[in-house]
């Protein structure tokens, strides 16, 4: 992982302002599109609008604000105001109206040209350089731009798509704000591949990019404040309950029946490929068999890899959609390589399996890296598969082990085993009942598990780790912490999991030696177990929690962070 640490512009938090009551027949109505919820906005920000008398005598809404007042509006909920003022303020003036459900489209349009204009420029600057570091390091900003566009076309096709009944549910929320918090980390990783080979370039990079980084935050901001006021002035929501099915079963609602079978049961399930290293199956190599794997599959395409040690590559792209490979355990099936930083390979680059393409699944196989410690960042896996799995599966490296990039991942009954910041990343991620062991570093190293990225205070993005055991995994002489922030928003939380006496008594460490993290951070301990739980001697940071109440844990647990479910608490609004 990076060895950078820069300081982010803190957002003034907003205050509610509560909504004038109005008729509630047709609140109902006009909340079941966007377009009111749009106006409800505007009717919190802009004032007291005009009102008639109903034939009831009740105060209503007599009319729509025009466009300009919208666009004001809902500026003034984004994280950069002007910013979204200035792109917004040219669909409207202050005699005309705007479609308020088209608002919304806008300001997504918005960062998609943006980030398509921004996305040209990589092979520009990499013509303009003949250092082959720096021409590595801006081949990961031409791939980390182009998936952030992709993020940001999901988010537009998603409101395309909007049911008949044009109900902005709290599911597609949900979404909108995981496909935008990707966008923010993908720009974001270009800045740290750039920082990793000290670009003389990175400044105006980061120009480039500050168009692009501000109307996807805004973005994230006005749909980060829309589920505030729904939750806020308690209206029923038309949306299917998150996290029964998936929570019965261990599993996010997002992981489907059929696959969770796939998952729990013993038997082997039925492949479209076979791959065996002595010549049994359909290819010998896992290479050949991703060569094969359909684009955009709509229905689950399963590759079987028989034990053995796999010395191969491996990179699953984002149009391979709903692949599950799966070999004869996390022992028996390996797939390795070397890739490394001090080799000249960026930190994004180095991994021995990558995969982006959605609903990934990995089960009872092995990934390492066996570059070893002194290779520095060397990743066994980098996953940017929005809502995936990886099911009884080991990942063996030292430092940045596992790479959870973007999107919404889950890990369970896993093995991970690292160094430094061998868990680290920027994904909405759980681990459950994982070992999580750390090993000898060098000797002049540390070993940290985590290194959480959260770099905006809207992504719902962080790590949490719940029932799950830390133990070493061999004779472990240094110091030995559960992480250290990497971005002034990082959020981990370690929970009802059995910590061993290896640990540290501060329990966490600083990104810079003795300096203070951000009050920003969001790092919490809850109902931990064994000899290095206690939380007596652990930092005082600001940002340092030792002990959460019960409500406050929950929202880190696998249904209200992957699926989202306690967004509109349940005793606040009405569920379909």
């Amino acid at each position: 992982m990076t060895k950078s640490f820069k300081a982010y512009g803190k957002v003034d938090s907003l205050e509610k302002q509560a909504l004038k009551r109005r008729n509630r027949r047709k609140m109902i109505i006009l909340l079941l599109s966007l377009v009111v919820l749009v106006a409800l906005i505007i009717g919190i920000v802009v004032g007291t609008p005009n009102h008639k008398k109903n034939k009831n005598g009740d105060d209503a809404l007599s009319s729509t604000p025009n466009s300009a007042q919208s666009i004001k509006a809902v500026c003034s909920v984004a994280t950069y105001p002007k910013s979204c003022y200035s792109s917004l303020s040219p669909f409207g003036t202050s005699n005309s109206t705007i479609d308020p459900e088209k608002l919304f489209h806008l300001s997504l349009q918005v960062v998609h040209d943006s980030l398509e204009k921004l996305s040209t420029l990589p092979q520009e600057w990499i013509n303009n350089t003949d250092d082959p570091e720096v021409k590595k390091a801006l081949g990961v900003c031409q791939t980390v731009f182009d998936e952030a566009v992709d993020a940001v076309n999901e988010s537009i096709l998603s409101l395309n798509v909007i049911d008949s009944n044009k109900v902005f549910s709290v599911k597609r929320i949900h979404d909108l704000k995981t496909w935008l918090s990707t966008s923010l980390t993908d720009l974001e990783t270009c800045s740290d591949a750039l920082e990793e080979v000290n670009a003389t370039i990175l400044e105006d990079v980061r120009t480039s990019m500050k168009n692009s980084t501000e109307f996807a935050s805004n973005s994230l901001a006005i749909v980060s404040n829309l589920v505030e006021i729904l939750s806020d002035i308690q209206i029923p929501v038309n949306r299917k309950l998150l996290g029964e099915t998936g929570r019965s079963s261990g599993f996010p609602h997002w992981v489907r029946a059929a696959d969770r079978r796939l998952l729990q049961t013993s038997k082997d399930p039925q492949s479209n490929l076979v791959v065996a290293q002595d010549g049994s199956g359909d290819y010998r190599t896992i290479n050949e068999a991703v060569a094969r794997i359909p684009i955009n599959s709509k229905t689950r395409f399963v590759i079987y890899v028989k034990a053995g040690v796999y010395k191969e590559k491996v990179i699953l792209d984002k149009p391979l959609w709903n692949v599950m490979m799966y070999g004869d355990g996390k022992t028996e099936t390996i797939v390795t390589f070397d890739d490394n930083y001090v080799d000249g390979i960026r930190t994004f680059d180095t991994p021995t399996f990558a995969v982006t393409g959605k609903n990934f699944i990995a089960k009872n196989m092995g990934f390492k890296n066996t570059a070893g410690p002194e290779k520095e960042q060397a990743v066994a896996v980098r996953s940017g598969s929005d809502q995936s799995v990886f099911y009884q599966c080991s990942f063996d490296g030292f430092q940045d082990t596992l790479y959870s990039h973007t999107n919404r991942q889950f890990y369970s009954k896993c093995d991970i085993i690292g160094t430094v910041d061998f868990i680290f990343g920027n994904a909405a991620v759980v681990f459950q009942d994982c070992n999580i062991m750390p090993r000898q570093p060098l000797p002049d190293q540390f070993v940290t598990i985590t290194a959480q990225g959260k770099k905006d205070p809207n992504q719902n993005t962080g790590i949490s780790i719940q029932s799950c055991v830390v133990t070493r995994l061999d004779n472990v002489t240094v110091p030995v912490f559960l992480g250290r922030p990497w971005k002034n928003y990082s959020t981990t939380i370690i929970m009802q999991t059995k910590i061993g006496g290896l640990l540290s008594p501060r329990g966490w460490m600083e990104w810079f030696r003795n300096v203070e993290p951000p009050s920003t951070i969001f790092y919490a301990e809850y109902q931990n177990t064994g000899a290095g739980a206690s939380v007596a001697n652990r930092v005082k940071w600001a940002g340092y929690r030792p002990t959460l109440t019960p409500k406050q844990a929950s929202k880190f647990a696998i249904g209200p962070f992957l699926d989202g479910q306690d967004w509109i608490p349940a005793s606040q609004v009405t569920f379909t």
